[in-house]
């Protein structure tokens, strides 16, 4: 009543034991030990730079954390309490909008963060400018949340030819200053130097969102005040940043309920079986935007009899082309 026969029909649970004792990624004779990451670095780089080789993201783009559940010790464990997990290894993601196809995972271990240092940028904008690099001028759009936005790294993309849009914290140096007196729902402030545009606006609370690609216009959103019968209107930028947020937790929630990750006591195991994980959704939205198929993404982990009697090498199957 139980029993999932497709496992024992490939290898009987000792052997898959063994197999899972004996996985490992680097030569520990060879390897930089002082790394943080030296165990998985090299899985690590392998997939990130074949996620940037078989997908042009579309304009859009999103960066943000995930958090991989482990409650084990782990010196870069973090705390999250707004994540479902709450404690875990965060990642720093950056998606594609459209397709929720991931681009490119850093994984997050405090000091030693693999990222490069950009002066005066801080550490989340030195996030941002590494994970765009190689998408500089070429037009693209972020948006971020209130830790990553601020007016410096808003100011180099720009320079770039990229613009940016995100909620910002309203303390944040080179933010302008707004008015002290306390505003009623629906009001909204504008401050624009001719670069970048600064918005204070109060629904439930005062919401701050800094912009490089938007003007001070408001626009209807579609909905009636219940209250008044009029119709409600949100600024431009707030309506196109909810429109576009949430990438990263969309591929989260996707992976979700069907991935591949167990219960292990090395974390740099876990971590392999969620880059699997993540490059499997890479494949399927790479199946999507090669045949215009629409499947369920649980109908694409399936195995089919093809795919294990085939002799067609991995690199022609949507999965192959993401892994290699």
């Amino acid at each position: 009543m139980f029993a999932t026969p497709f496992f024992a029909t490939l290898f009987s649970q000792d052997r898959f034991l063994v197999l899972l004792r004996c996985l490992h990624f680097v030569n520990n004779a060879t390897a930089i030990l002082s790394h943080t990451l030296y165990k998985i670095r090299n899985v690590l780089i392998s997939l990130t730079s074949a996620f940037g080789r078989v997908f042009v993201p579309y304009k859009d783009l999103w960066i943000d954390e995930s958090l991989m559940l482990w409650k084990g010790r782990l010196a870069f464990r973090q705390y999250i309490p707004s994540k479902r997990h709450r404690f875990g290894v965060k990642f720093l993601v950056m998606c594609d909008v459209k397709t929720g196809f991931v681009h490119d995972i850093i994984v997050y271990t405090v000091s030693t963060t693999d990222i490069k240092h950009y002066e005066g940028h801080g550490v989340s904008g030195s996030v941002v400018m590494t994970m765009l690099a190689p998408h500089l001028g070429k037009g693209h759009t972020l948006y971020v949340d209130n830790w990553y936005s601020s007016p410096t790294p808003f100011q180099h993309l720009l320079s770039n030819s990229t613009g940016a849009c995100g909620t910002v914290v309203s303390n944040r140096k080179g933010m302008p200053a707004f008015g002290c007196r306390k505003m009623q729902r629906g009001e909204v402030e504008f401050q624009e130097n001719g670069q970048q545009l600064a918005v204070k606006w109060h629904d439930k609370r005062d919401v701050h969102v800094l912009s490089t690609v938007h003007t001070a216009t408001m626009s209807a959103t579609g909905k009636v005040d219940h209250l008044t019968g009029e119709r409600k209107i949100k600024p431009d930028c707030v309506l196109e940043y909810n429109l576009k947020m949430g990438a990263v937790d969309k591929a989260d929630m996707i992976n979700s309920f069907v991935e591949c990750t167990r219960k292990t006591t090395k974390w740099y195991k876990k971590i392999f079986f969620h880059l699997i994980d993540t490059a499997v959704l890479n494949g399927s939205v790479v199946h999507r935007q090669l045949t215009g198929k629409v499947i369920t993404y649980q109908k694409y982990r399936e195995p089919h009899e093809s795919c294990w009697r085939s002799t067609t090498p991995l690199g022609a199957h949507p999965l192959g082309v993401v892994l290699l």
